[in-house]
């Protein structure tokens, strides 16, 4: 007597594209890449900084080429896109209390989005040479 086989339904690799839910879910999974791939920029420049003066000058160079600004430029909005995506979810993954009374989901994105814009704030007057 042979073994039962269990039916596995045939699946697609665009099994995700048929529903605008799955597609949001798969971009802001795929923007952790380019979140890698902006670290991995950010290594290489510690590694020229340490290699001296030359390296670290090629990198600034590398860093002015249209395609490495295109790059930036696209990693900002992924990481933009991935940051406002989160905020959403948390009042659901974080559902916070005053005593019995829940905290309008409202709220806690203002404060996230709040929080965001001070710290943005802070590191770009701390950039510029602000005290």
């Amino acid at each position: 007597m042979s073994a039962r086989r269990p039916y596995i339904r045939p699946m697609p690799r665009t099994w995700w594209l048929r529903n605008r839910v799955f597609r949001r879910y798969m971009l802001r999974e795929a923007t952790a890449l380019f979140i890698g791939g902006y670290g991995l920029v950010l290594l290489w420049g510690l590694s020229a900084l340490r290699r001296g003066e030359g390296a670290w000058l090629a990198y600034l160079d590398a860093l002015s080429h249209p395609l490495a600004l295109a790059f930036h430029t696209l990693a900002l909005a992924m990481a933009l896109y991935h940051t406002a995506t989160w905020f959403a979810l948390t009042p659901k993954l974080m559902p916070s209390r005053i005593g019995n009374r829940p905290i309008p989901a409202r709220w806690v994105k203002a404060a996230h989005y709040g929080l965001f814009a001070l710290c943005s704030l802070v590191i770009l007057l701390l950039a510029a040479g602000w005290p």
